[in-house]
């Protein structure tokens, strides 16, 4: 027996990821100031190793929404 009799369950798990999806969308935000803050950084001073790690974080953060929903939306069984 299927849990969702046939259908896809995929369109409730993207409402169930909604509230994760805002927290990251919020990370992402953050994560533009780091990746601009980072940028400027890199340009001042090109040997610092420091900057180019902030700019490598600050490109995972504004990337997190869309890997969490895709990651929310793989766990579903159906």
């Amino acid at each position: 027996m299927s849990c969702c009799c046939g259908e896809d369950c995929r369109p409730l798990g993207f409402l169930l990821g909604l509230p994760f999806a805002f927290v990251s969308l919020l990370l992402s935000v953050i994560g533009v100031f780091i990746w601009i803050v980072g940028l400027a950084l890199t340009c001042i001073c090109p040997c610092c190793l420091c900057a180019t790690i902030i700019v490598e974080l600050a490109l995972s953060l504004i990337k997190a929404p869309f890997s969490i929903m895709k990651w929310f939306t793989s766990k579903i069984p159906c």
